[in-house]
C-alpha cells in the first residue's frame, strides 16, 4: 500500500508520510518536569499534531521503562457539560478504553459501574486516580488530551479534582499531568451553573508548572515530508514548491499536508506519479482548498464570529492598529488559535491562506447576493483582457448607491468597506457559480487569482490581480479554462490595487502616501497597472469625495478612485 499525506487524525508511520512527533515538541524539557513531578500544559492550535506527539511520548516512556504512561481523550465527556456525574462516567470510560488497549488491563471498569455512587461525582476521578497509582509498580504518568473540550461543571470539577490530588504524588496520584488542548489553561473562562459565576481555568488548576507547544513545520521539514513521497513514488516536486508550500503556511501542519495530498492524490494529473508537481499545479491545489473549505478552513472561519477574535482581526483587515479594548489575553488566545503569530514586523495573520481565508469568509454572503446582480462577462473585452476601469466605475457608483445598507450588514464594521471591495472583486475574478435560463448551476471557469496582504498597522490593504487573458472566452460556454493548471505567464493580466481608508488627514496627504505604498507594491509584483482606492468615511458629502483622477509617480501611471 502507497503511503499518504494524512489530514485527519494521528499519524501512523506505517501509513503515512511524517515528521517525527517528538521532534515536534521539546521532549527533553517534557522528561524533565515529569522527573521533577510537574504537572503542565502542552497546547497548539488544531490539527498541528498534538495527538501524535502524545502518543508517542507515551511509547517513548513505557519503552524506557521507568513509568507507567497513559494517554487518554476524554472529549467524549464535552455533551456532559454541567452533568458533572454524567462527565466524570464519560471519563472513567475514556480511561477503561485507553488503559485496557494500551495494556490489557481493566482496573477502571469496575469504578465505571459503581464508582460515581461510591465517591460522588466531584470526588470519583481524584480517588480512581489515587488508587490506580498506588496499585501500579511504577510511577504513573497521565496524558490527557482534549482537557478544552469540556464545557461547564464538568471542566471545573475534572481541574479541581487534579489540583486536590497533586498534593498526594507521585505514590498516591500520578507523578506528573500533562494537560493537551488548543487553548492554555489560563484562557479558560468556564460558567458554573451551580455557582453562577464565570470561574477562571487559572484558578481551578492553580498547579501549572509550565506551558509547552507543538511547533509547526521548519522549511526544512516540509521539504523532507514531500521528498518522502517522492522517494515511495519517484514523483517529483518542483524545487520551486518547498519556497511555495513555506509561503502558503508557514509551516502549519494540517495545511502542508492538505495541499500535497490535493496535488498529488485529487488531482487528476498528479496521480500520475511518471509527471512532476509542478507549482502551477500547486498554486490550484491551494486555491482548491479555499474554495472548499475544508473542516480546517470551516473551524477557522468559526472562530471569526466571537468577540474576543473580532477585537484583534478587526484592526489587522483594517491596516489600523489596535484599540484599547483590545486585551493582551485577546492576542493570545489567537495566538493559540493559530490566527495570529508575531513576526519581526509585529503581529500578522499567521500564513498566506489564513490571510486569503479570513476576508472571504467574512464576505462569503455578500458575494453570493452579489452573484444576482453583476455578471463576469460584463468586465471582459473581446481580447480577453479586464476592463478595470469600467469594473471599478460601477463599484464606485454602487459603493454611492448601496454602501450604506451593504456595510452594515458586516460584523466587522470597521473593515467593511475593504471587506465590500474585496467580495465584489471575488464575484467577478475568482467568481464561483453561474446560473443559466433554465436554473442550472454551473462551477466558473477561467476565473484569475486575488492575492491579499494586510496586516497591524499597514494603514493600507494591497490586493494582487493575476488574470488569464483568453481570448472569446464566453463564446463556447461548456468550454473550461482552469486557472492556474493552464496558462501562459506571458497572458497574464498583473493588475494592483490598494486600498486605503481616509482618517484625519487631507486628502492630498493619503494620495502622496497611497501613490509611494502602491508604486512600491508594484515593483515588488510586476503588475502592468495600478489602482489607488481612497475610502473617505467622514465625509457625508458624496459629490467631495466621488472622483477618479490619473497620477503619474516616478514614471508610474496610477489611476486614483476617491469613495
Amino acid at each position: 500500500m502507497e503511503k499518504f499525506f494524512n489530514t485527519a487524525g494521528p499519524v501512523r508511520a506505517e501509513n503515512n508520510y511524517m515528521i517525527d512527533p517528538l521532534k515536534r515538541i521539546n521532549k527533553d524539557e517534557i522528561m524533565t518536569l515529569i522527573y521533577n513531578w510537574r504537572y503542565f500544559i502542552l497546547h497548539a492550535p488544531r490539527q498541528t499534531g498534538k495527538t501524535s506527539s502524545l502518543l508517542a511520548l507515551q511509547d517513548y516512556i513505557n519503552k524506557e521503562g521507568r513509568y507507567k504512561c497513559l494517554y487518554v481523550n476524554i472529549e467524549t465527556a464535552q455533551t456532559a457539560r454541567s452533568d458533572v456525574p454524567r462527565g466524570m462516567k464519560a471519563i472513567l470510560a475514556s480511561l477503561n478504553g485507553a488503559n485496557s488497549l494500551t495494556f490489557n488491563d481493566y482496573f477502571f471498569f469496575q469504578y465505571l459501574l459503581n464508582g460515581i455512587d461510591t465517591f460522588g461525582g466531584d470526588s470519583v476521578l481524584e480517588e480512581v486516580l489515587s488508587i490506580w497509582s498506588q496499585v501500579n509498580k511504577k510511577k504513573t504518568i497521565l496524558l490527557i488530551d482534549e482537557i478544552d473540550a469540556l464545557v461547564g461543571d464538568t471542566l471545573i470539577s475534572i481541574l479541581r479534582q487534579l489540583r486536590s490530588g497533586y498534593a498526594k504524588r507521585p505514590e498516591s496520584f500520578p507523578q506528573s499531568i500533562i494537560l493537551c488542548g488548543v487553548r492554555d489553561v489560563r484562557d479558560y473562562r468556564i460558567f458554573s451553573d451551580r455557582d453562577q459565576q464565570m470561574i477562571t481555568g487559572g484558578s481551578a488548576f492553580n498547579v501549572k508548572a509550565k506551558s509547552l507547544t507543538v511547533g509547526d513545520f521548519t522549511p526544512a521539514e516540509i521539504r523532507d515530508l514531500y521528498q518522502q513521497h517522492t522517494q515511495e513514488t519517484g514523483q517529483q516536486f518542483e524545487e520551486g514548491i518547498f519556497e511555495l508550500a513555506w509561503d502558503y503556511t508557514r509551516g502549519q501542519p494540517w495545511l502542508v499536508n492538505a495541499l500535497a495530498n490535493e496535488v498529488c492524490y485529487e488531482n487528476v494529473i498528479g496521480r500520475d506519479r511518471s509527471k512532476p508537481i509542478t507549482t502551477q499545479m500547486f498554486e490550484a491545489a491551494k486555491n482548491e482548498l479555499i474554495i472548499r473549505r475544508d473542516t480546517h478552513i470551516d473551524q477557522l472561519a468559526d472562530k471569526l464570529k466571537e468577540e474576543r477574535v473580532q477585537r484583534v482581526i478587526e484592526p489587522m483587515l483594517a491596516g489600523e492598529a489596535f484599540d484599547e479594548d483590545v486585551f493582551n489575553t485577546d492576542v493570545e488566545y489567537c495566538k493559540d488559535l493559530g490566527l495570529i503569530k508575531k513576526t519581526e514586523e509585529g503581529y500578522q495573520i499567521a500564513n498566506s491562506i489564513y490571510r486569503e481565508v479570513i476576508p472571504r469568509e467574512l464576505g462569503y454572503m455578500t458575494q453570493l447576493s452579489l452573484e444576482s446582480i453583476y455578471r463576469r462577462q460584463w468586465y471582459v473585452d473581446k481580447d480577453g483582457k479586464l476592463n478595470m476601469m469600467k469594473l471599478l466605475t460601477n463599484f464606485q457608483q454602487f459603493f454611492r448607491e448601496q454602501s450604506e445598507s451593504w456595510l452594515s450588514r458586516f460584523k466587522y464594521e470597521e473593515a467593511g468597506p475593504q471587506l465590500l471591495l474585496q467580495a465584489f472583486l471575488q464575484r467577478i475574478i475568482n467568481g464561483s457559480w453561474e446560473t443559466n435560463s433554465l436554473g442550472v448551476s454551473k462551477k466558473l471557469h477561467g476565473g484569475g487569482l486575488i492575492d491579499r496582504e494586510y496586516g497591524l498597522g499597514r494603514k493600507r490593504t494591497d490586493l494582487y490581480i493575476r488574470w488569464p487573458m483568453i481570448k472569446d472566452r464566453f463564446k463556447d460556454k461548456e468550454k473550461e479554462h482552469p486557472f492556474p493548471l493552464t496558462y501562459n505567464p506571458d497572458d497574464l493580466q498583473r493588475i494592483v490595487i490598494e486600498l486605503k481608508l481616509k482618517h484625519k488627514n487631507t486628502l492630498e496627504t493619503v494620495i502622496e502616501e497611497g501613490l509611494k505604498q502602491t508604486a512600491s507594491y508594484v515593483n515588488k509584483t510586476g503588475a502592468k497597472e495600478a489602482y489607488l482606492i481612497i475610502f473617505d468615511q467622514e465625509n457625508p458629502n458624496w459629490e467631495e469625495k466621488l472622483f477618479s483622477e490619473k497620477r503619474d509617480y516616478n514614471e508610474l501611471e496610477i489611476t486614483v478612485f476617491g469613495m
